[in-house]
């Protein structure tokens, strides 16, 4: 079996994976909800509206920190939704996953052993007196 087809199978087992499906249904959840695409319509309008008084060469300033504000509150609202939230959450833990294969396969392209390398970079300290070396 070549490498490609072992990342073929790889791509697939990610895909069985319960953070990958679980991603899957957040995503068609927030996709579908009626409520979250109504608001992100209108949080697309307001921006297209933005844009246009941003692009003028007279701008009116209290309308785009008008326009600002309200994008920002109608973001915060859409984000606090629990379909959103779910997505959210699911986003991170598949996106994690991803990093940790990521790096196993960097790690062992670097010459270091897949088995027993770990699963995510180590955190910076900041002192590079102690450190190994960054990845």
């Amino acid at each position: 079996m070549t490498i490609i087809e072992q990342a073929r199978e790889l791509g697939a087992a990610i895909q069985q994976d319960e953070r990958y499906l679980r991603y899957q249904e957040a995503a068609s959840k927030s996709d579908t909800d009626p409520t979250i695409q109504k608001k992100i319509g209108e949080f697309n309008l307001l921006r297209a509206d933005l844009n246009k008084e941003m692009a003028k060469t007279d701008k009116d300033t209290d309308r785009m920190t008008a326009l600002d504000s309200e994008i920002r509150e109608l973001y915060d609202e859409i984000m606090a939704m629990p379909p959103m939230v779910e997505f959210n959450e699911a986003q991170e833990a598949l996106n994690k996953l991803i990093q940790s294969v990521s790096y196993i396969i960097t790690s062992a392209a670097n010459g270091e052993d897949p088995m027993t390398c770990p699963e995510e970079a180590p955190q910076c300290g900041g002192s590079c007196a102690t450190c190994g070396g960054c990845h």
